[in-house]
C-alpha cells in the first residue's frame, strides 16, 4: 500500500521535521515492511511549471497522432513567450492547464528533457503524464489540472500535483489487513512515535431508522452479517473529482475514473471499508444478498462474463445478479455518466469466502485483498456517512433521511491471558501494568482478575498455582486476528519492541554419530557419483501409476496410489509409488534440452496406502498429543519405504577414432563425452 505523510497528517501529530529514516524505523520495529520512502521533491528536478494550452495543431502523416502546442509558462523559460511542445495524447483541450517540464530538467529514472527537433518541429520541453512524474502508472494521457486549481501558467508544479510530499510503501502481511489503510498506519505510528492519534473510524455517523434506504434482504448471514446502505439523489453527474483527492488516489496507485466511485475508493483507502456505488436508476425490484446458484452468471465491472458457483456470494435485482459480493460490481448497475441517485452500500462479508471467490474468479482486487485480511464490522455506518458528506459537497443532491442498516455481527469473544504470560514466553519482565498498557493500546479492552481454579488459561491443562492472576481481554472490532493469548503475547512483545528480546540459542544436545540408516544411504548415494551418476530430487507427485507400462502384476502394491486432498496441480493428485515416473520425467525434459548422455539417480521415498484403516484421530493444537494418538496418526499414514532407482541414456564411452564407444547399460558408467546414440534407459528401483 502507498500513502502520502500528508494524509498521515490528518490523524496523527508526526513531528514537522522527523527524518524519512527515523519514520521508516519506526515502521519496522511495528513488524511492518516498508517497501520505500520517498521524497517526491527529489524525484523531478529542474523547471516543472504549470503550463496553459493556448492553441494546438494537429500533424498528419504520421503513424500515431501528433500534436504540435503552444504552451504560456509565464516567465519560467526566461522569455515569457509560448513554450512549443510537441506531444501524443489527446485528452486536452486549448485552455486546459496542465504540467510541463522545460529543458534541462530530469523526470524520474535519470530522463533527462532537452529541446529537440521531432515530427517535423522543434520541442522545447515536455507536458507530462502522472507515469511520467512518477505518481501513478496511468499513462494513457497527460495530467489535466482542475479548473480550480489556484495555480496560475508558470508557477512551480510540485504542489499543485503533490510532487512536494512524502510517499511511503508498505507491504502488509496477511494477518494485519487493519494496515491496509490511512487509518490503520496512523494508529501504528502513534504508538510507535509516542503522538496523539485521531481515530477517523470513530466519527459519528447516525444509525438505522424505520424506513430503509432501499429494500434489502440478506439470506445469508454468516457470509454476509451486516449490511448498510443509503441514498443520496439528484447529483450533478457532470462534476470532477476534486484535485487533492485525485491526487492522493494517484499516489496510492488508484485511476481515477468519476466522482462517486472515486469516493468509494477514497474511503477505502482512508478507513479501510471498502464500498460500492449503485446507480439506483439501474436495479429494478429488491436486493437479495445470496449464495449464487451453480452455473449462474454475472458480467463485472472489468467487462468479464463470470459463470459462478454455490460459495459465491451475489447482490441480485429482479434481474438477476448485479455484483459479484465483495469482490467487484456488475456493469448493468455500475454508475455511469448520466447518473444522478447513487446508493451507497457498505457490507461485512466472510473473509474466507472472499478469499475463495477471488482465487476461483482470479479476481483480486482491491476490495478482496481486503476483505480476505479482515475488515473491522463497525465501519459500515461510518463509512456511508464519509461518503455521502464526500458527494453532496463535492456533486451536490440530497442525502435521504432513510438508513439501512441490518447488523447480525457477533461480539469479539473475550481471551484469557495469563499477566505473566508474555514474561514467561519470550523471557523479558513485563510488568502486569506494562502489559495492559499495551494491549489498551492496541484497542483491546482489559479487565483484571484472579483465576479461582489456578488453571493456566495460556496453557491448558498445565497448574499455575492457586489463584493466578488473569487478564480477561476483549479484542477491538478491527482486530480479528487477535483470538488466542499467543497473539495477545505477540503484541505485547511487539509493541515494546523486538529489539528487547534477547537473543539465546539453545544448547545443541551431545550427538551419537550417524544412525544405520544414515550410513547406508550416504554409502549408496556415494557409490553412485563414484560411478558417475549425477544425483537429482524429484517432486513426489504423479498423474497416474506406471503398473502397466512396468507390466506389474495385479497384486502389486505398486498399483494403488495415494491421492492427495488439495494438490499442487490437478494434472499430478497422486502421491508415487515409484521413482520412476517422475525421474523418467526429468531424463526426458534434459534429452528435450539436448543433454543426450545422462546417468541420473534418486534416492527418495515412496508412498504405499494403507486401506481400512479409517481416518486419523482429531488431535488439537492446546497440549502435545499422547503416545497412542501419536500411533494412531501414524497408523494411517501411507507406508514411506525409501528407494533407489537410476536412469542411463546415450554412450558411456563416445565414437571416435579410438572406437565405436559404448552404450550405457546398467554394467557400469563414468563420466562419458557426446552421445551419437540413444539407446532406451536403463531402470533400477529397489528398495533401500
Amino acid at each position: 500500500m502507498r500513502v502520502s505523510v500528508s494524509w498521515l497528517r490528518e490523524y496523527l501529530d508526526l513531528p514537522a521535521d522527523l527524518p524519512a529514516a527515523d519514520l521508516e524505523q519506526a515502521l519496522v520495529d511495528l513488524g511492518i515492511e516498508v517497501e520505500s520512502i520517498v521524497d517526491l521533491r527529489s524525484t523531478v528536478t529542474g523547471a516543472l511549471v504549470v503550463g496553459e494550452v493556448l492553441d494546438i495543431e494537429e500533424l498528419t502523416g504520421f503513424k500515431k497522432p501528433i500534436r504540435f502546442c503552444r504552451v504560456d509558462v509565464g516567465a519560467a523559460n526566461g522569455t515569457g513567450e509560448p513554450q512549443e511542445i510537441v506531444c501524443g495524447a489527446r485528452n486536452f483541450a486549448p485552455g486546459d492547464r496542465v504540467v510541463v517540464i522545460l529543458p534541462g530538467g530530469v523526470l524520474p529514472g535519470g530522463f533527462a528533457i532537452g529541446a529537440r527537433k521531432t515530427y517535423g518541429r522543434n520541442s522545447h520541453g515536455m507536458i507530462c503524464s502522472a507515469k511520467e512524474l512518477g505518481l501513478g502508472d496511468d499513462h494513457s494521457g497527460i495530467i489535466v489540472l482542475p479548473e480550480d486549481t489556484p495555480a496560475k501558467p508558470g508557477d512551480d508544479a510540485r504542489p499543485v500535483v503533490g510532487l512536494d510530499d512524502v510517499v511511503v510503501e508498505v507491504e502488509i502481511t496477511p494477518d494485519r489487513g487493519y494496515a491496509l489503510s490511512v487509518r490503520g498506519i496512523a494508529r501504528e505510528l502513534a504508538h510507535a512515535l509516542g503522538v496523539p492519534f485521531r481515530d477517523p473510524g470513530l466519527a459519528p455517523a447516525p444509525g438505522a431508522t424505520a424506513e430503509p434506504a432501499y429494500p434489502v434482504q440478506v439470506r445469508d448471514t454468516v457470509g454476509c452479517d451486516r449490511f448498510a446502505a443509503r441514498m443520496v439523489r439528484g447529483i450533478d453527474p457532470t462534476a470532477q473529482t476534486p484535485g487533492w483527492m485525485r491526487q492522493r488516489l494517484t499516489v496510492a496507485g488508484v485511476r481515477s475514473i468519476s466522482l462517486p466511485v472515486d469516493i468509494t475508493n477514497y474511503v477505502m483507502l482512508e478507513l479501510g471499508q471498502p464500498m460500492h456505488a449503485f446507480d439506483a436508476a439501474r436495479i429494478t425490484g429488491t436486493l437479495v444478498v445470496r449464495r449464487a446458484a451453480a452455473g449462474e452468471k454475472v458480467t463485472t465491472l472489468d467487462g468479464v462474463a463470470r459463470t459462478l458457483t454455490a460459495e459465491d456470494m451475489v447482490i441480485c435485482d429482479d434481474t438477476g445478479p448485479v455484483s459479484l459480493a465483495a469482490v467487484m460490481g456488475g456493469e448493468t448497475s455500475e454508475v455511469v455518466a448520466s447518473t444522478t441517485d447513487v446508493l451507497f452500500e457498505a457490507a461485512h462479508w466472510d473473509p474466507v469466502m472472499v478469499g475463495r471467490t477471488a482465487r476461483r474468479h482470479k479476481l483480486f482486487s482491491e476490495a478482496a485483498k481486503r476483505w480476505e485480511r479482515g475488515v473491522d464490522p463497525a465501519l459500515p455506518l461510518v463509512a456511508i456517512e464519509r461518503a455521502v458528506g464526500l458527494l453532496t459537497a463535492h456533486a451536490g443532491g440530497t442525502a435521504g433521511a432513510e438508513i439501512l442498516d441490518l447488523d447480525h455481527v457477533r461480539p469479539r469473544t473475550p481471551v484469557t491471558l495469563p499477566v505473566d504470560l508474555p514474561s514467561r514466553r519470550v523471557g523479558v519482565a513485563y510488568s502486569p501494568e506494562r502489559v495492559v498498557s499495551l494491549l489498551e493500546q492496541v484497542g483491546c479492552h482489559v479487565t483484571r482478575g484472579t483465576d479461582r481454579l489456578g488453571e493456566d488459561p495460556g496453557t491448558a491443562g498445565v497448574p499455575a498455582g492457586g489463584g493466578a492472576d488473569v487478564l480477561t481481554v476483549v479484542p477491538p472490532s478491527w482486530r480479528p486476528d487477535l483470538t488466542d493469548p499467543a497473539d495477545l503475547v505477540e503484541e505485547v512483545v511487539r509493541l515494546d519492541g523486538y529489539d528487547r528480546v534477547p537473543s539465546v540459542l539453545p544448547t545443541a544436545p551431545p550427538g551419537r554419530g550417524l544412525t544405520w540408516q544414515q550410513r547406508r544411504r550416504r554409502a549408496v548415494a556415494r557409490s553412485l557419483a563414484e560411478r558417475g551418476y549425477v544425483e537429482v530430487l524429484a517432486h513426489p507427485f504423479v498423474a497416474g501409476s506406471l503398473a502397466d507400462l512396468l507390466g506389474l502384476p495385479a497384486d502389486d502394491p505398486r498399483r494403488a496410489a495415494v491421492r492427495v486432498a488439495n494438490p499442487l496441480s490437478e494434472e499430478e493428485p497422486l502421491l508415487r509409488t515409484t521413482l520412476l515416473g517422475p525421474l523418467l520425467g526429468i531424463l526426458r525434459r534434459n534429452l528435450g534440452r539436448g543433454h543426450r548422455d545422462l546417468a541420473l539417480y534418486e534416492i527418495g521415498a515412496v508412498f504405499h496406502p494403507r486401506p481400512g484403516v479409517g481416518a486419523p484421530p482429531a488431535m488439537g493444537v492446546d497440549r502435545r498429543p499422547t503416545e497412542a494418538e501419536i500411533a494412531a496418526a501414524d497408523a494411517v499414514v501411507p507406508d514411506q519405504p525409501r528407494h533407489v532407482a537410476v536412469v542411463l541414456t546415450g554412450d558411456v564411452e563416445p565414437a571416435g577414432w579410438w572406437g565405436v564407444g559404448r552404450p550405457a547399460g546398467l554394467d557400469g558408467v563414468r563420466p562419458a563425452g557426446r552421445a551419437t546414440r540413444a539407446p532406451p534407459a536403463g531402470r533400477l528401483d529397489v528398495p533401500g
